[in-house]
């Protein structure tokens, strides 16, 4: 009598094995070192912003200039690579980013307000989109579909890293040296990363597949979900954005100036172990199920942050939402995988990122307008989980993902 297929789940892999396969360590690693702007700019914006006499505002402003600039850019980058391919995009960017940052305290007070902001919004539109194009890269380097899992909650859980080793890095080298060395030292670090990503064969290598008459109603059905699941994702950035101003309220709160970076690398700390955690085994469930769960674990961590605990606390507390954002996030990369054409992947991963971002502009912008409030503070990140969750809900494009991909691509 033939035996029912067992439902438990798959046995875990090995990282070892997936930094093991060919070009994943010069991949993750490069692109990591050319994403370490994101972490570092802002910082060194600010700090040498502060030593030209610009103030807290100029510098806040600068900074946000950057991020926002290099968010709303993805998408159009992300498209460029699936026309162009990926090295043909990556170096030019990097270089001009590299260069305008480096031009940077060349500017100077002498250039004026008006010359330093238009340096620094131009190198955060010429930001090389590193991130869309790794993941674009997966399938192609890791054709197993376990191993190609494991390094997406790999990759994930380090992007967070970057927001804890960049500021330190920069903070380093503007005291030791000045925050002009600081600005000059992430455009190397940059453009090295990207450099190292570009040249790699598969990425030298990559083209999108050509769109076909078929791809036209799956572009449709993609259009609808994906639009559903980057709405929802607007949330999750949201509570990230407002977490990272709520740790500078409370380093003031409890005068304690160590919070300001502490809580912001807790929560990058459970986003890393969580990633590493998930990305080990083939978990039980649809995409849809587990992109809920993890939705909805995620929300669950955020609520008793609402009855106000010390700094201790809550410092232990939002590791627990950390460690579920990457599940979070890598569903989602897994659902835009399932629902987009695959002439245009890296636009829909651009996307993807961009939505995150956005929500994190919004929360952080929020959050400061609040910071004399703690109650109202606390709640925004319950907020933005809970926007996620529900949008995620009615809408449920985890599913879609799951019933075409059973339908259409001969996934389980």
């Amino acid at each position: 009598m033939p035996q029912p297929p067992s439902t438990s789940p798959a046995p875990r892999i090995t990282y070892g094995a997936v930094l093991g396969s060919p070009h994943v360590a010069r991949l993750l690693g490069g692109t990591l070192t050319g994403r370490l702007p994101a972490g570092m700019a802002p910082a060194s914006i600010i700090l040498w912003t502060l030593t030209t006499g610009g103030g807290f505002a100029f510098g806040g402003l600068l900074c946000a200039l950057y991020g926002l600039a290099s968010g709303l850019s993805q998408p159009l980058k992300g498209r460029l690579m699936d026309r162009y391919g990926q090295s043909t995009v990556h170096l030019p960017a990097a270089l001009f980013s590299s260069v305008l940052l480096t031009a940077l305290p060349f500017a100077g007070p002498p250039g004026g307000p008006a010359l330093t902001t238009a340096l620094v919004t131009a190198a955060g539109l010429t930001a090389p989109p590193l991130e869309a194009g790794l993941r674009a890269l997966w399938p192609s380097v890791l054709p197993n579909p376990r191993l190609r899992h494991a390094a997406l909650a790999l990759d994930t859980g380090a992007q967070g890293l970057l927001y804890i080793v960049g500021p330190l890095l920069a903070a380093a080298l503007a005291s030791a040296y000045s925050p002009a060395a600081a600005l000059v030292t992430t455009a190397v670090l940059g453009l090295a990363g990207t450099v190292v990503v570009a040249t790699a064969p598969p990425s030298r290598r990559w083209r999108p597949v050509p769109a076909t008459g078929s791809d036209i109603p799956e572009r449709r059905l993609g259009e609808r979900s994906l639009v559903a699941l980057f709405v929802a994702l607007l949330g999750t950035g949201f509570a990230i954005g407002a977490l990272n101003v709520w740790a500078v309220a409370m380093a003031a709160r409890f005068s304690a100036e160590i919070l300001s970076g502490l809580l912001p690398a807790a929560f990058s700390a459970g986003s890393f172990l969580g990633g590493l955690v998930y990305g080990r085994r083939a978990w039980p469930g649809s995409t849809d199920r587990q992109l809920l769960f993890s939705s909805a674990v995620f929300l669950a961590g955020w609520l008793p942050l609402l009855a106000g605990p010390g700094p201790h606390a809550t410092t232990a507390m939002v590791v627990l939402p950390g460690a579920f954002l990457t599940v979070v996030v890598t569903c989602a990369y897994a659902v835009t995988d399932a629902l987009t054409p695959a002439a245009r992947r890296s636009e829909a991963y651009a996307w993807l990122i961009c939505s995150i971002g956005a929500g994190q502009s919004a929360g952080s912008a929020l959050a400061g307008r609040l910071a004399e409030h703690p109650l109202a503070l606390a709640a925004l990140p319950t907020a933005g989980a809970t926007f996620t969750l529900a949008v995620l809900l009615l809408t449920r494009p985890g599913q879609s993902a799951f019933h075409y991909g059973r339908n259409h691509r001969g996934h389980p």
